[in-house]
C-alpha cells in the first residue's frame, strides 16, 4: 500500500505536481492553456449556484480560469498557504492586498526598506485613496513598529529580503507586534522566494509576490501573486474590519468573516483571497492572462534548481566584490561581515537570494560608466532573470524618489544593483571585471 500524499511531499515535488492532475477530457499530463475568456454553464441553476458561491468553478476569466487555478493552488502549497491569487502584476498584488483590509481613512505601517514603485505606491498613490503610511526607520527594532500604531492601523507591510539593499527583515518580531495590535502582517518575498524563505512559518499573514521575477524565471510574464495564510481571523475583530464582518451590498449580503471564515463550510479560512477575488478583482479587474499564468506554471517546475545556481553564483559574487579596490560596501546579508548576517542564518540559511547591490568609488558617473562597460549582463528594470542583470537605481528604478528619500531608503548615488543569474560564474566575474575597467 503506497504512503505517498502530494500535500506532505517535499518542496521539490510539489512544485512540479501541486494543484493538478492530469487533464480529465484529453488526459493530457502537461498543464493546459485555457484560453478562453467565459464558459458554459449546464443549466440556470447552475450559473445561479455558481454566482452565489453555493458551487465553486469557473464563470469568466477575469475572476477565475482553470489554467490560473493550478498555479494558485501550486504556490499556496509552496508558501504553506491556504489559498492564493494571481494577477495581472506584482504591483497589483501588493496594492489588493492591502486595499482587502485598508480603506479611505484607515491606516498602514511600512518597513521603509522598499522596491521603489511599492514606496511610490504607498507614500503618493494610496493617500489620494484616503488610506495613509507610517514608514519604520528600522525595521527590526519592535518598538518603532510600536510607536507607529495607531487605532485605525489595519496592516504592517515589509519585504522579507529587501530591493536592492539586501535587508532581511525580522518577521517574527514584527508580526509579534502586529498581532499584539490585531492587524496582519503582509511581507513581499519577491527576492528571497518560498525555497529560501516561508514567511507564513514565522508568523506572516499574508505574502506577496511579483511571480515576474524569481517564481517565473525567464523575464517573459508579467504576473503577481497573493497567498494567505489562513491564520488571521478578522472574525474576532468586527469593530476593526467591518469589511469583512458586515453583509457586502454588492455580492448578495455576503459576510466575509462568517461564510468563508473559520469554521466555515470550506474547511479553511478563505475570507481573505475570496474579499479580493469578489471585490476588487471584480471591480477594478487587474486579471492575469491566462498565457502568463501557464507561463508561470513553467517556471515554477524548475524553481529549486534555479535558485540553487543563483545562490551560488550569488554568494561568490558578493565574496568577490568585497575583496575588490573600487568597491566600497557590498550589501548581501549572507556575508559574514554583513550587518543583518544573523537574521539571514536565521531566515534564509541557503542564502539571502541573488539580487545585491555595491556601492562603486567614483559616485554616480562611475556608477554609469560601470553600468556602460558591461556586455554580458543586460541592462534592464527587471531582477529574477535566468540572465544577469544590473542596474543603477538613483537613476532608473529609484529615480521618482527625492535626495532625502533616495538616503532613506539606503540608495547612494553610486549603489549598483546586481541580479546575479545562471551563467558560468568565471564569465559573470569577467564581464564584471570590465565594468571596474571602464569606471577606472
Amino acid at each position: 500500500m503506497s504512503t505517498f500524499s502530494l500535500e506532505e511531499a517535499a518542496f521539490e515535488t510539489r512544485q512540479i505536481h501541486a494543484g493538478q492532475v492530469a487533464d480529465p477530457t484529453t488526459g493530457a499530463r502537461a498543464l493546459p492553456l485555457y484560453q478562453t475568456t467565459a464558459y458554459q454553464f449546464r443549466d440556470t441553476k447552475h450559473a445561479a449556484d455558481l454566482f452565489g458561491l453555493a458551487e465553486l468553478g469557473n464563470i469568466y476569466t477575469r475572476i477565475m480560469n482553470p489554467t490560473q487555478d493550478v498555479v494558485e493552488k501550486r504556490i499556496a502549497s509552496l508558501e504553506g498557504g491556504v489559498a492564493a491569487l494571481l494577477l495581472a502584476s506584482g504591483s497589483a498584488a501588493t496594492t489588493f492586498a492591502v486595499l482587502a483590509v485598508a480603506t479611505a481613512g484607515d491606516h498602514i505601517v511600512s518597513s521603509k526598506y522598499l522596491y521603489g514603485g511599492t514606496y511610490n505606491l504607498f507614500h503618493y498613490t494610496l493617500p489620494t485613496f484616503g488610506v495613509e503610511v507610517t514608514f519604520v526607520d528600522n525595521p527590526n527594532d519592535p518598538a518603532e513598529w510600536q510607536k507607529a500604531v495607531r487605532p485605525n492601523t489595519k496592516a504592517f507591510f515589509g519585504e522579507t529580503i529587501s530591493n536592492p539593499n539586501n535587508d532581511i527583515l525580522d518577521i517574527e518580531a514584527v508580526a509579534k507586534v502586529a498581532h499584539e495590535n490585531h492587524v496582519p502582517l503582509i511581507v513581499d518575498n519577491t527576492v528571497a522566494t518560498p525555497y529560501v524563505i516561508k514567511p507564513i512559518d514565522f508568523g506572516a499573514d499574508v505574502v506577496v509576490h511579483s511571480a515576474t521575477k524569481f517564481l517565473a524565471g525567464h523575464g517573459n510574464a508579467v504576473v503577481g501573486a497573493i497567498v494567505d495564510s489562513g491564520n488571521f481571523d478578522y472574525a474576532r475583530y468586527p469593530e476593526k474590519f467591518k469589511s469583512f464582518n458586515t453583509p457586502d451590498p454588492s455580492y448578495h449580503g455576503l459576510v466575509y468573516a462568517q461564510a468563508l471564515g473559520v469554521g466555515s463550510a470550506f474547511g479553511a479560512n478563505l475570507s481573505y483571497i475570496f474579499k479580493i477575488r469578489l471585490t476588487l478583482l471584480r471591480d477594478i479587474g487587474a486579471a492575469v492572462s491566462p498565457f502568463n499564468a501557464w507561463l508561470l506554471a513553467q517556471g515554477l517546475e524548475t524553481l529549486t534548481l534555479r535558485m540553487k545556481q543563483h545562490l551560488e553564483n550569488a554568494k561568490a559574487v558578493a565574496s568577490w566584490l568585497e575583496k575588490h579596490p573600487q568597491v566600497e560596501k557590498v550589501n548581501y546579508s549572507s556575508l559574514p561581515s554583513n550587518s543583518y548576517n544573523k537574521l539571514a542564518t536565521k531566515y534564509a540559511p541557503k542564502g539571502s537570494g541573488s539580487v545585491l547591490s555595491f556601492e562603486i568609488k567614483g559616485g554616480i558617473e562611475a556608477g554609469k560608466k560601470f553600468v556602460e562597460g558591461l556586455s554580458l549582463h543586460s541592462h534592464v528594470a527587471n531582477i529574477g532573470d535566468v540572465r544577469s542583470l544590473v542596474i543603477h537605481p538613483a537613476s532608473t528604478t529609484h529615480s521618482q524618489l527625492s535626495p532625502e528619500e533616495l538616503i532613506n531608503a539606503g540608495v547612494n548615488p553610486g549603489l549598483i544593483r546586481l541580479s546575479v543569474g545562471l551563467e558560468d560564474i568565471e564569465d559573470i566575474k569577467a564581464d564584471l571585471a570590465d565594468g571596474f575597467a571602464a569606471a577606472k
